[in-house]
C-alpha cells in the first residue's frame, strides 16, 4: 500500500480488521415497512433497515455482524408474500426492493410475548436483587411488551452459579441462551471461551465441561459481560469489602482512578456519552470517605518513562524486538495462553495501576509516615481483567498485594447510588497531590492508540534533546483494527502498529510469526482499547447491540480534549514524575524501579485435572 512521507512524524497505513468502511459504495433499495417507504442498503436485513429508518422493532440474540442468528425470534415481523403474510425473523431476514413489512400486528406481538414468557419460564426472576436490575435487556422488553402474568410454568434448573475467580461470576440460571457472549469470545476476540454444551432444554453455552472460567483459556476481558443482555455474566462484586475498609479506622484508604473513567462514570448518571466529569469523580470519591484521591493518570506517564527507556534499550540491542505493550492485562494474558512465544517481547513494565500501588506502599507511605500493611489501595478500573490482575502473585512484595481492591466503573456507580450521593449536583474537585498530578499524555492511555502515542512524544525528546512541534498523531487514532506506521527516532526508523480486540491482535502477531518485523507494537485486548473495557457502563437498549461504536469513539474523542486542554502533555514534563525520580527512583529502570514498576509473565499451557492426549505442558498449569 502506498504510503504517506511525514517529518519527523509518522507513516501509517490503516487496515479495518473490526469496523465498516465508511467509504465503501453501496447499493440503495426501498421497501415498505408498516406501509411507509423507506431506504435501506443492499445486504442489510430487515431488522437493519427498519432501525435505520427509525422504526424499532424489539430482538435480544442480535448483536450487529457479530451474533445474527434468530435464535430468540423476538424480532418476528410479517412479510407478505404473494398475497400471504408469514413470521419471519427480521435479524436474518435479507431486504429486498419492494419488500413488504409489518413489524406491529397482533400476530408479530402475541408471538413476540409468547417467545418472551417462555424465555422467563425458565429465568430466575430476582430481579430485584440483580445486578442490573433496571438495566436488563429482558427485563426491558418484558415491561414493553406488557406482560404481567408467566402462563407457562413447569420444570425450572437449578445450575451453579459459578464466581471461583476473582473477575466474573456465571450464573446459568439467568441464561436465556442468545449466544451473544460465544460470538463476541470467538468472533470479536478470538478466544472461543463458549459454547454450546448439551442438546434442547438441557442446552447451556458454558466453557467447556462447565468448568469455572479460570480454568479454562479465559482472558478475563470481560467483553462477554458487556454482551450479555441479563445478569448471567456479571464482574465479581468486592464493594463491600472496600466498604468494610473505608469503614475501618485502622485503615488508610488511598484510591486512583484509571483515565478512562472520568469519561465514562457520567453516562450511569445521565450525562451524554462523551462527557468529562472528571471533578465530579473526584468530589465523590472523597464523600464516600476516601483518604486520598489520586489518579491512575500519574503512573501512565511513569510507564511512559520506563517503557520508553525499554524502547530504546532494546533498539541499541538489549532485549528482544518488537516491544509489545503490557499495560492490558486481558492482552497480557491473552499472550500467554496463545502466544507464549512472544512473552520476552513484552514490557516488563506493571500496568499503570499496578505500578500505582507498588508506589503508594513504599514512595507514598515512606513520605506520609504510614505503615504499608495499614495501607489500602482501591483500583477504580474499566476492566475485569484488573481484577484478575490483582490477584497475581507477582503483583506484590510478598508481604501484601500492590492493589487490594479493583471496583468496575459499574461498582463505583453503585457506591454513590449507595451513599445517596446527588453526583450531578457535586461540585468539581481537584485530585490530590502528589500521585494526582498527570500529563495529557496519561490520560490517552484510556483509548485505543493513546499508549504509542504518548510514549513516541518522550522517545522523541529522549533521542534528540528536543521537544516534538507536532503532538498530536492522528494517525494513530481512529478505530481502524489495526493501525501500522513509520516513525523517526534520531535518525532512525521504527515501524510501530497497533492493534485493539484480541481477534485483531491474532492477525497482526501471525503476520509477525510469518516473518513480518516491527519494533514498537500496542496492543489492547478490548475493542476501542479502555473506553471499550468489560467494566464500563453497559448500554441497556439498542445502543448496546451496534457494531458502529459510537460510544467509543466519544468516549475517546473526550480523552483527545482532556489531552488538549493539559499544560503539561508530555510525560517526562511531569514535576511529579521528575520529583518521585529524583527522591526514589533514581532513574528508568534503576534496579528500585525495575523491583518495583516492573513483573513478568507465566506461559500458561495444560489444564489442571485434564488430560489432552499428551499434549505437553508449558511451564506452569492454569491457576489464578
Amino acid at each position: 500500500m502506498e504510503k504517506r512521507e511525514f517529518s519527523p512524524g509518522p507513516v501509517v497505513r490503516s487496515t479495518g480488521q473490526l469496523y465498516d468502511n465508511p467509504e465503501k459504495k453501496v447499493e440503495k433499495i426501498r421497501l415498505i415497512i408498516d406501509g411507509r417507504e423507506v431506504e435501506a442498503e443492499k445486504g442489510m436485513s430487515v431488522l437493519e433497515a427498519a432501525r435505520l429508518a427509525g422504526i424499532e422493532i424489539p430482538s435480544l440474540c442480535y448483536l450487529r455482524r457479530i451474533n445474527e442468528i434468530g435464535s430468540c425470534r423476538v424480532c418476528l415481523v410479517e412479510i407478505e408474500m404473494k398475497g400471504t403474510r408469514t413470521l419471519q425473523a427480521s435479524c436474518v431476514y435479507p431486504a429486498s426492493g419492494g419488500l413488504v413489512v409489518y413489524t406491529n400486528t397482533p400476530r408479530a406481538r402475541r408471538v413476540r410475548k409468547t417467545m418472551v414468557e417462555l424465555l422467563l419460564s425458565d429465568h430466575h426472576r430476582e430481579c430485584t436483587t440483580c445486578i442490573r436490575n433496571l438495566n436488563c435487556e429482558l427485563q426491558n422488553l418484558t415491561d414493553n411488551l406488557g406482560i404481567r402474568n408467566i402462563r407457562y410454568t413447569g420444570e425450572m434448573k437449578m445450575l451453579p452459579v459459578q464466581n471461583k475467580n476473582p473477575f466474573i461470576v456465571r450464573d446459568y440460571n439467568k441464561c436465556i441462551k442468545c449466544r451473544r457472549c460465544e460470538a463476541i469470545c470467538s468472533k470479536v476476540q478470538e478466544v472461543n471461551v463458549y459454547s454450546a454444551l448439551n442438546r434442547g432444554y438441557d442446552t447451556v453455552i458454558a466453557p467447556a465441561f462447565m468448568q469455572d472460567l479460570s480454568r479454562v483459556a479465559c482472558i478475563t476481558c470481560g467483553q462477554c459481560v458487556i454482551a450479555c443482555p441479563t445478569a448471567s455474566l456479571t464482574e465479581k462484586e468486592c464493594i463491600d469489602s472496600v466498604w468494610e475498609a473505608l469503614e475501618d479506622p485502622n485503615k488508610y484508604v488511598v484510591v486512583q482512578t484509571a483515565p478512562s473513567i472520568q469519561v465514562t462514570l457520567g453516562e450511569v448518571f445521565g450525562y451524554p456519552v462523551g462527557t468529562v466529569v472528571t471533578g465530579k469523580v473526584v468530589a465523590a470519591l472523597r464523600r464516600l470517605g476516601f483518604d486520598k484521591v489520586f489518579a491512575t493518570d500519574f503512573t501512565a506517564d511513569l510507564t511512559i518513562m520506563e517503557e520508553a527507556y525499554e524502547l530504546l534499550e532494546r533498539l541499541e540491542g538489549r532485549g528482544r524486538l518488537p516491544l509489545l505493550s503490557s499495560c492490558s492485562p486481558g492482552w497480557v494474558k491473552f499472550a500467554e495462553h496463545f502466544y507464549p512465544e512472544f512473552l520476552e517481547n513484552l514490557s516488563t513494565c506493571k500496568s499503570p495501576h499496578e505500578m500505582f500501588g507498588a508506589l503508594t506502599k513504599t514512595y507514598f507511605a515512606e513520605k506520609e509516615g504510614l505503615d504499608p500493611e495499614k495501607i489500602v489501595v482501591v483500583a477504580v478500573m474499566p476492566c475485569t481483567a484488573k481484577k484478575f490482575e490483582a490477584s497475581r502473585p507477582e503483583m506484590g512484595t510478598g508481604k501484601f498485594k500492590d492493589v487490594d481492591w479493583v471496583l468496575t466503573t459499574r461498582e463505583l456507580a453503585r457506591m454513590i447510588r449507595q451513599a445517596g450521593i446527588n453526583f450531578r449536583e457535586l461540585p468539581d474537585e481537584d485530585y490530590d497531590t502528589p500521585m494526582g498530578i498527570a500529563s495529557g499524555a496519561g490520560a490517552i492511555f484510556g483509548s485505543t492508540g493513546g499508549v504509542i502515542e504518548a510514549a513516541v512524544r518522550t522517545a522523541y525528546y529522549l533521542t534528540t534533546g528536543k521537544e516534538l512541534d507536532l503532538l498530536d498523531y492522528e494517525e494513530f487514532r481512529g478505530f481502524s483494527g489495526i493501525k501500522e506506521a513509520l516513525v523517526e527516532l534520531k535518525g532512525r526508523t521504527i515501524k510501530v502498529a497497533i492493534a485493539h480486540g484480541t481477534g485483531n491482535a491474532r492477525i497482526l502477531l501471525d503476520r509477525m510469526k510469518a516473518g513480518e518485523k516491527f519494533d514498537y507494537v500496542e496492543i489492547m485486548a478490548c475493542p476501542g482499547g479502555c473506553v471499550g473495557g468489560g467494566g464500563q457502563p453497559i448500554f441497556g437498549t439498542r445502543e448496546h447491540k451496534e457494531i458502529s461504536l459510537d460510544y467509543r469513539h466519544n468516549r475517546a474523542d473526550a480523552l483527545d480534549r482532556i489531552d488538549y486542554s493539559r499544560e503539561l502533555r508530555r510525560a517526562h514534563e511531569n514535576p511529579a514524575v521528575k520529583k518521585i525520580y529524583d527522591e526514589f527512583l533514581g532513574h528508568p529502570l534503576s534496579e528500585k524501579s525495575k523491583k518495583l514498576l516492573h513483573t513478568c509473565y507465566t506461559p500458561r499451557g495444560k489444564l489442571p485435572g485434564f488430560d489432552f492426549g499428551g499434549i505437553k505442558d508449558l511451564q506452569k498449569p492454569l491457576f489464578i
